[in-house]
């Protein structure tokens, strides 16, 4: 173990820490979100969002255990054995497997596959076809095998996530799981850009026929459903992105792999977070969404209805709405939908 490395997961442990920071102000805004909404509407958590508040926990929890463990395994090398014979790279040699660095990687794998696993829900809700997440199913369950074998190897005695068999099957599970993420993060990409693009086809036809709101409702809207932050958002574009750079320095045997495996499992919980502070604070995709705005931006009658229906309008703008209107956007978010 280099100096380079132990650098490097020193500084991975304070940006781990930062990140939980930002991970817990995200789980707060939601479930705020969740009871003011109950609040506001004077009736009960919908079915929809206690799923959604209970997969936010469990996500949190896993990121906790995996934050926790890196913490205590730099104290336990650095601080409290500092003086263990051979120095910090024998003490790493020695106790890379225990028992409690074995729980944090099956803490991060777990939230790993839970947090892929909405991916691949979300470009289902996006798609509102089947057809497009079969490729990543497949794909995601050699991911969820190739795991579970390299949490056994990397948790057998005097093993190492960093060297020898289990690097091996950690790069075989790594390439799968980034390239099910590029897969299914490039096709949520696509199709929200498209949406983008059919609905300023649609603006303009709208100019020209005199149509447009000049109370820019539904720039609001559309920048709530196929803006920037909704294509980073929903594509969870960051960590993709992280998931290759980790994955190239990994494969690469480079020190600085475990400063990006902190940051990578950092995100892995903070980009599905992000995705469901979206959904309740109804701000993210439906299957209705799909549907209304593949219908209405291909129309060719210049009395055609608005990009979005009325009741995603009042969902993404906050307005208050009657109560068949409520009950509408609320179906529209319902994980059965």
């Amino acid at each position: 173990m280099s100096a380079v490395f132990q650098n490097a997961f020193y500084i991975g442990n304070n940006f781990n820490t930062i990140l939980y920071g930002v991970e817990l102000v995200v789980y707060y805004l939601t479930i705020e979100a969740v009871l003011q909404r109950s609040r506001r509407l004077s009736s009960p958590v919908p079915r929809s969002d206690k799923i959604m508040v209970a997969f936010s926990t469990a996500l949190l929890l896993l990121n906790t255990v995996f934050v926790a463990t890196e913490a205590v395994f730099g104290e336990e090398m650095w601080v409290v054995n500092a003086d263990y014979p051979g120095g910090p790279e024998a003490y790493l040699g020695d106790f890379a497997s225990v028992w409690y660095q074995t729980f944090g990687t099956a803490a991060s794998i777990v939230l790993n596959l839970l947090s892929d696993a909405l991916l691949i829900y979300r470009c289902y809700i996006i798609w509102a076809d089947v057809r497009v997440i079969l490729f990543p199913f497949v794909l995601y369950l050699g991911t969820f095998s190739l795991g579970i074998a390299q949490l056994v190897a990397s948790g057998l005695p005097h093993s190492d996530y960093f060297a020898g068999f289990a690097q091996k099957l950690g790069i075989a599970y790594t390439s799968c799981i980034i390239s099910l993420e590029i897969i299914v993060s490039a096709l949520i990409g696509v199709r929200i850009v498209r949406a983008a693009r059919l609905y300023r086809a649609q603006s303009q036809r709208d100019g020209e026929h005199g149509s447009e709101k000049e109370d820019g409702t539904g720039e609001d809207v559309a920048r709530a459903f196929i803006g920037p932050a909704a294509l980073f958002v929903e594509s969870a574009l960051a960590c993709t992105l992280l998931g290759i750079v980790y994955l190239a320095t990994f494969a690469r045997n480079s020190d600085l792999s475990i400063f990006f495996l902190s940051i990578y499992v950092m995100t892995t919980c903070l980009a599905p977070q992000m995705i469901i502070l979206r959904i309740v604070r109804r701000r993210a995709w439906t299957r209705e969404t799909t549907e209304t705005i593949m219908m209405s931006t291909t129309m060719d009658d210049p009395e055609r209805p608005t990009f979005m229906s009325t009741s995603m309008t009042h969902a993404a703008s906050g307005v208050a709405a009657g109560p068949a209107v409520q009950k509408e956007a609320e179906a529209g978010f319902s994980l059965t939908v």
